[in-house]
């Protein structure tokens, strides 16, 4: 039977057994291909080349909508052996039992759910049983009152129509009561000041009265109507030109006034006269303020003063006119914006006074806060009378003040500078204790800094409360589109070359008084009666004394200096009438008078061998460069002043005595000695071409002359 269900297999036959060689084979393959499939990673259905997955219209798919159970149960009795049959059985009846048991689960999960539902759904029933016997009684009641409805007004047409017509008529008879009853109600009203509802029972009237004044009733309630109006519009005046109220009554006044058609032009000029009287006292009262007798209030007060009594009267009065005369045109509005332009002229006059009594202080917060409630308190009237031009005003008086303010700024800024100079000057100045150091150059510069970086920091924190974010003029170009703060390379470059041009300078001032003495020297003497030197001149030492002192004032202030290599005998060099250059034997005769061109043509060859110098070269910050500039400068000047003076032969040699001596002393001050060689070679020269007899003192004599001194 087994053998039956399981159907002929490939081991299956007479006699046969699935255990022989034959049953063995195709198993080993089945298991080849498996290991096999296992490796490609291939299901059967792929290893044969079918789409993965079970086909929808297969019968035999238990979950598939097509199933057929006895096409799947002859299938299974065709291909699977009765174990396999058993086990199918088995796992079905598991399946089946674990469904029923997930099925009776499940309702009992929902039972209460289920039970609620239908109860529910019974409910809805009644429910709506009883709504649509309720909605069958609405239906009959609602034909019912339609039925009544239609009776009622049928019996009611006529009447209705009577009613209408007697309406009509009733509100005709309150129209001519009211106007039989005008002039009454009028006179009642004037009297009891009630001048706004007598313009209105007027305006109501008026043009009835006019339609059918050829009626002698209405003629003649119209004729007391104007008299009563007449008196009205008389009061109205008087009480407008008592000027005695506030903006708004006056508004009110002119309103009505207009209203009783009085003439515009006419109640326009008065309008704004009467309004120039209240702001003209406004502006007395801050002009006042400013006198010399009382204190005048702090500038935030005086603005806020100002903001409140002129500002918002004007505002007032601006917004009044434009309601009231807009018919007037581009006629009125200009003449609203010339009387606001010449008062608001004035009030900027006495703000810009107040705040010019301000530009001492150095606290800037009050004055900013001042700046923008007077700023935001013409943002108003500039928005009403954009052709006065008044926010543009002071816009332009807020820039004003800060440009000043700025100003004030740089002077302190300037004074703070020049009281450290003066403190450093006082300080280089002052006598030095013996033993006790003054303060070197290093810790006056730091002081200096220290100083003027304070001074610098707290005006701009002062400057920079004008260009806050809650100040409302910050956004204005001025205080935003302007150039930034000088770059500290600027301002370090301008310091270094204002240094220069003032050391500069004191190297000039140094160097004339030293020349003024040689020059005196030079011109006082009679050259040509002189006697035979023995000494060196007094003003030769004075020279070396000063250049000394004023070596050592600079030594305290700069550093030493780049030289050049110095010679070993710049100390023992003697002069003579010849160029350094030149031997004494080679050119001597060139100096007598017998050949006076020679010796012009030698001294101008050696001026082009000579290296130019330049007396007024740039002076570098250290002690070299200054005293090379000052000696530059004195033995220039003496070497011009020997070129107007006539020599004699003693003259020639005190020349020469004065010119060794101060080559003794000089060139250890000086960056390069060959400048100092060749100004005193040169003034030798100069003095021996000035002179008839050009004998020289020995060497040897000069240099005793000098050392004994």
């Amino acid at each position: 039977m087994a053998a039956a269900a399981a159907g002929p297999g490939p081991g299956s036959g007479p006699g046969g057994s699935p255990e022989g060689p034959e049953a063995d084979a195709p198993e080993r393959r089945r298991k080849a291909h498996g290991m096999l499939k296992l490796y490609y990673g291939l299901s059967e259905g792929e290893a044969a080349g079918r789409p993965v997955g079970p086909d929808p219209l297969d019968p035999t798919d238990l979950n598939g909508a097509h199933f057929d159970p006895e096409v799947y149960l002859d299938k299974l009795r065709r291909e699977c052996p009765l174990a396999q049959l058993m086990d199918s059985e088995t796992d079905m009846v598991r399946q089946i039992r674990a469904l029923d048991s997930d099925m009776q689960t499940l309702v009992y999960e929902n039972y209460n759910k289920f039970i609620s539902a239908t109860d529910t759904i019974r409910k809805m029933k009644n429910d709506f049983r009883k709504m649509e016997d309720e909605m069958d009684r609405l239906a009959t009641n609602m034909a019912v009152i339609t039925d009544f409805s239609a009776r009622i007004s049928a019996t009611l047409q006529d009447r209705h129509e009577r009613i209408t017509k007697l309406a009509g008529v009733h509100a005709l008879l309150r129209k001519l009561q009211f106007l039989f009853e005008l002039p009454s109600r009028l006179t009642k009203c004037v009297e009891l000041g009630a001048y706004g509802q007598a313009v209105r029972y007027q305006g109501r009237a008026r043009a009835v009265l006019q339609q059918y004044q050829h009626l002698p009733s209405f003629r003649a309630i119209q004729d007391d109507c104007q008299v009563i109006t007449a008196r009205l519009a008389q009061q109205l005046r008087q009480r407008f030109r008592e000027g005695g109220s506030g903006a708004p009554e006056q508004a009110e006044c002119v309103e009505l006034l207009l209203a009783l058609g009085e003439p515009a032009e006419e109640l326009c000029e008065e309008f704004l006269a009467h309004a120039r009287g209240r702001l003209e006292e406004e502006l007395s009262a801050l002009e006042a303020e400013l006198g010399p007798s009382p204190p005048a209030p702090d500038v935030l007060e005086f603005t806020d003063r100002g903001g409140s009594g002129f500002v918002g009267g004007l505002c007032q009065v601006a917004a009044a006119y434009q309601e009231l005369f807009a018919a007037q045109g581009p006629a009125g509005a200009e003449k609203l914006a010339a009387f606001a332009r010449e008062l608001g002229s004035r009030y900027f006059a006495l703000v810009e006074r107040r705040l010019a009594q301000e530009q001492g202080g150095s606290d800037n917060s009050l004055l900013v806060r001042a700046l923008d409630r007077f700023h935001r308190r013409l943002r108003a009237p500039g928005a009403l009378l954009a052709a006065a031009g008044l926010a543009e005003a002071a816009t332009e008086i807020v820039e004003r003040v800060a440009r000043e303010r700025l100003g004030h700024h740089l002077q302190s800024l300037q004074a703070a500078f020049l009281g450290c100079l003066t403190d450093v000057r006082q300080a280089l100045a002052a006598p030095r204790i013996a033993g006790k150091e003054g303060p070197g150059l290093a810790e006056l510069l730091a002081n200096v800094a220290t100083s003027i970086l304070s001074h610098i920091k707290a005006s701009l924190a002062s400057v920079h409360l004008f260009t806050a974010k809650e100040v409302s003029f910050s956004n204005k170009p001025y205080f935003r589109d302007q150039s930034p703060v000088t770059p500290v390379s600027t301002l370090c470059a301008e310091a270094r070359e204002t240094a220069r041009r003032l050391l500069t300078h004191y190297v000039k001032v140094q160097g004339l008084v030293i020349s003024q003495m040689l020059r005196k020297s030079v011109e006082t003497r009679d050259w040509l009666s002189s006697l035979e030197p023995r000494n060196v001149r007094a003003v030769m030492k004075r020279v070396v004394e000063d250049t000394t002192a004023i070596d050592v004032q600079v030594g305290l202030l700069y550093e030493e200096g780049v030289r050049k290599a110095q010679s070993s005998d710049s100390s023992k060099r003697t002069f003579s009438v010849y160029s350094s250059s030149r031997q004494q034997g080679r050119y001597a005769p060139s100096y007598t008078p017998s050949a006076p061109m020679d010796t012009n043509l030698l001294s101008n060859i050696q001026k082009l061998f000579s290296e130019r110098i330049d007396v007024f070269s740039p002076v570098e910050f250290n002690k070299v460069s200054v005293l090379t500039g000052i000696i530059k400068i004195s033995l220039k000047t003496l070497l011009e002043c020997v070129r107007l003076r006539t020599f004699g032969r003693f003259g020639l040699q005190q020349v020469q005595v004065d010119c060794h001596f101060l080559q003794l002393y000089l060139w250890r001050f000086v960056a390069d000695e060959e400048l100092v060689h060749l100004l005193l070679d040169e003034v030798v020269a100069s003095a021996a071409l000035r002179c008839p007899d050009p004998v020289p003192m020995e060497p040897s004599v000069v240099e005793v002359i000098c050392e004994r001194g």
